[in-house]
């Protein structure tokens, strides 16, 4: 990058394409702000360079930034391809933007982009992850083509929403048809088992990806089936499967594990568990209150007080909960402890209506309609 960026200042004449040169070669090796200057730079900007910043940005998870730029490409009176609305659309799923979301459903309807089978697939993945299913079921049964990515979003979509003998049924229907099932798909397969608590079928799945289709297992169907032996209460197969992986496991995997070990009160288990996520993660203190409530549970208060002290004698701080929220186009973040949120005594006021008036219901929609109106 060092020596294109050389070249590209000695050119006496540089035209859109050698400034999206530039620009997507520094968003390829992650170095995103060198790309937003040049960006910001440029004399003409077409649409390849919006959608090349909105692509580099969902790359690297920075979805707010994608969100903005799009918008900006849309206030700057630049009409989006179906390519731009493809490349933004994780964005959406992974906000909750849900009404960004259907905005570009209506408008790639209303310019004929739904022939388009990729356009159809990143709707119905912002659908499912936005929790609208339903809509994400009714675009897939509406799409004229479908590929596996049509498939596997659809059953993922499924199985994430509770809907798992539905995803189980679709996954069948997919053979029927005989598309070939991928990686992706026997996530989501494994994921509905979970759900469904359908261990020997999920066992079953997980051989024939294997067997029939030679797939290797990855880390994510390797934690699926965790997960599913976990919420089973077969926990002792689920550390045995662990030991068997091919690869060494994660935290995801650990703390799937420890989290079945608090269901099931189960603290031998939960205790390898911990020792593993504590190398994992040494300074989550998540973890090890996690095995401290678990203790507590048995009433093993000698327990928690060793563990409270371990916890007080480390340097360890909790990853605080955060949730999104979209309004009014804009994504709102809330994190766990942050007062500094202008509206927040508003949304506390509204709470305390809600606890004082819960079994009143007609009290509480008058009391808070005449305040805010």
């Amino acid at each position: 990058m060092g020596d294109a960026h050389v070249l590209f200042d000695e050119m006496s004449e540089r035209d859109v394409i050698s400034w999206n040169s530039l620009v997507f070669g520094y968003m390829k090796v992650d170095q995103v702000r060198k790309a937003r200057v040049l960006f910001e730079d440029m004399p003409d900007k077409n649409i390849v360079s919006w959608t090349g910043m909105i692509s580099g940005y969902t790359k690297i998870r920075g979805y707010s930034e994608a969100l903005h730029i799009f918008r900006r490409m849309q206030e700057e009176g630049v009409q989006p391809d179906w390519i731009s609305l493809v490349a933004v659309l994780p964005a959406c799923a992974q906000l909750g933007a849900l009404e960004l979301g259907k905005w570009i459903h209506f408008y790639a309807k209303k310019k004929g982009f739904l022939r388009k089978t990729c356009m159809c697939n990143a709707l119905i993945e912002m659908y499912s992850k936005c929790g609208s299913v339903n809509e994400a079921w009714q675009l897939f049964n509406e799409m004229q083509k479908r590929d596996v990515i049509s498939w596997s979003s659809m059953i993922t979509g499924l199985a994430h929403h509770g809907k798992a003998h539905e995803a189980i049924a679709l996954f069948r229907e997919m053979q029927g048809e005989k598309v070939e099932p991928n990686e992706i798909t026997f996530v989501g397969i494994l994921s509905a088992c979970g759900h469904a608590g359908l261990v020997d079928e999920g066992l079953k799945y997980f051989d024939s990806m294997r067997n029939n289709y030679y797939i290797q297992p990855g880390i994510e169907h390797y934690g699926c089936l965790v997960d599913l032996l976990g919420r089973t209460g077969n926990l002792y197969r689920a550390l045995k499967l662990i030991y068997s992986m091919r690869m060494k496991p994660d935290s995801a995997i650990w703390g799937s594990l420890l989290s079945s070990c608090r269901t099931h009160r189960n603290l031998d288990v939960a205790v390898i568990a911990v020792e593993n996520l504590l190398q994992l993660e040494p300074h989550d203190m998540g973890n090890l209150v996690l095995l401290t409530n678990i203790y507590a549970d048995l009433g093993k208060w000698d327990g928690v007080s060793r563990m409270r002290k371990f916890i007080r004698s480390k340097s360890m701080k909790k990853t605080p909960g955060c949730s999104l929220i979209e309004i009014n186009s804009t994504v709102q973040e809330f994190v766990s402890g942050d007062n500094s949120k202008p509206f927040l005594k508003d949304i506390n006021r509204i709470l305390n209506l809600f606890a004082l008036h819960q079994n009143r219901e007609e009290d509480w929609i008058e009391t808070i309609c005449c305040d805010h109106y």
